[in-house]
């Protein structure tokens, strides 16, 4: 697996660092991008797992929750997230650790009193609910999100010219055949490559192997674009397809701040086994499991041994 950063929003912020060689056109063109296309707001000021907002000029160890919603560009239902991964970054250590949640997992809905598949709380009450159900899950805070259209991964990819990727094993998906060793896929048919499950013996994980190499190929070809005219189309994908918290302050101080931590990445398994509960399929992921998953996630964010406190509305004053 090679260096993994905010998933396409790597690409934006490599764009970020290659504005200088354009001037100010297209220094202005990527900040009202990101401002007025990419950003939206939330009801949160920061994630209740923190006394204070990370202080991301300070350098502070930060976490990111990326989701893949399966909505085409442009609609505005919120659909359910066919990918989620959760990244830490600590820039002291120049290091940051990813990991996929599959999105049959059982856990509570944060805001719903039940239990259900993670991928559902997007659904229920988008990137809010789905933030703190993730929190909720592996006991870390999540400071910021993105959302990625899977559908907007064909724009994104045929923004860059195309990706080339090693396929570990030959199969068909979507009117495609897609042949062991190295492929190169445009947009149509890295669309289909990264969402085949059925045919891989490991299921959502391969799945999301594949769409974390189309990611990795993005990013690839997005920090070589060498004309105003590619960095146009590319910035069009991303606006086009790409929500997130961040605005384009941040962006630029994450990516003066945090840069170095993606040459030195690690990718974290989530164990777990398949149920039926209530003739409902889940992915069930024992205590032991979520613990030490979590306690790895916390030390990296220099949490271990912190108290987290949550509020609770049902509690009565003291």
């Amino acid at each position: 697996m090679k260096k993994f950063f905010l998933i396409s929003g790597l690409i934006l912020l490599l764009a970020i660092g290659s504005v200088a060689g354009y001037g100010y056109y297209m220094y202005s063109s990527v900040q009202s991008t990101v401002d007025k296309k990419m950003h939206v707001t939330t009801d949160r000021e920061k994630s209740e797992r923190r006394e204070v907002e990370v202080n991301i000029e300070e350098k502070e160890p930060l976490s990111f929750l990326l989701m893949g919603v399966d909505t085409g560009a442009g609609r505005t239902d919120r659909g359910r997230t066919d990918t989620l991964m959760v990244v830490t970054v600590n820039p002291n250590d120049e290091s940051m650790k990813m990991m996929s949640i599959p999105r049959d997992t059982r856990t509570e809905m944060v805001g719903r009193g039940h239990d259900d598949k993670i991928n559902h709380a997007y659904a229920f009450g988008g990137a809010e609910m789905a933030m703190a159900s993730v929190e909720n899950f592996l006991d870390i805070p999540i400071d910021y999100f993105m959302t990625v259209n899977m559908d907007g991964f064909q724009e994104m990819v045929d923004a860059v010219g195309g990706v080339t990727v090693n396929n570990n094993f030959s199969f068909r998906q979507s009117g495609y055949n897609f042949d062991e060793g190295e492929i190169s896929l445009d947009g149509s048919q890295a669309l289909a490559y990264s969402r085949m499950r059925s045919q891989d013996p490991q299921g959502d994980l391969g799945r999301n192997e594949r769409q974390r190499q189309i990611v990795d190929a993005m990013i690839h070809e997005g920090a070589q674009f060498s004309s105003i005219t590619r960095a146009g189309d590319i910035l069009d994908a991303l606006g086009n397809n790409i929500r997130t918290d961040l605005t384009f302050d941040k962006m630029m101080t994450i990516q003066n701040n945090y840069r170095s931590a993606r040459h030195n990445s690690e990718t974290l398994d989530l164990a777990g086994s398949g149920a039926r509960i209530n003739n409902i399929w889940y992915y069930i992921v024992e205590e032991d499991e979520r613990q030490r998953v979590s306690s790895e996630l916390r030390a990296h964010l220099g949490l271990e041994g912190e108290q987290v406190v949550v509020n609770d509305e049902n509690d009565e004053d003291s």
